[in-house]
């Protein structure tokens, strides 16, 4: 998606018109348009206060992706008993197929017994409960992961 894409879609989801942004701004409405076209660039400072308007850091307005807010909006409105419900397993091997095979190769004991070990060090050591010790070694794999890729 391109910067004139990203500011198009927050401009709408703000539920502005061109010309609401342009008075706001101070500009044409014409400039609005060439931003969202892609023709010309809005200069640092125009860029800020485009954020600001839109309710986005600067670095949310560049990177705007309409999918990810999509998505997080979603998992937001997603009840707890609803969660429940779904077969992430399932759900996730569609798109990485080894998710819905590896328990027939893998030692899923052996693994979960150390996962156990270190959930439990969590708790114990930070006085987590059960959900924030998933989620606190989830993220830490996730940032060893992290930058293994970057190495």
């Amino acid at each position: 998606m391109t910067l004139g894409n990203h500011l198009y879609n927050a401009r709408k989801k703000n539920g502005l018109s061109q010309e609401d942004v342009a008075a706001k701004l101070g500009v044409s409405r014409q400039t609005i348009s060439k931003w969202e076209l892609d023709e010309t660039l809005p200069d640092i400072r125009q860029a800020k206060r485009l954020a600001v308007l839109y309710r986005l850091s600067l670095d949310e307005l560049i990177d705007f992706d309409i999918d990810v807010k999509e998505i997080e909006r979603v998992i937001e409105n997603t009840s707890e008993e609803t969660q429940k419900k779904i077969d992430w397993t399932k759900a996730w091997s569609k798109k990485y197929p080894v998710l819905g095979v590896y328990q027939q190769t893998v030692d899923v004991e052996k693994y979960g017994r150390e996962l156990q070990n270190l959930l439990g060090q969590l708790k114990k050591e930070y006085g987590y409960n059960d959900l924030d010790a998933l989620l606190v070694l989830k993220d830490i794999l996730g940032r060893v992961w992290n930058r293994k890729e970057r190495t």
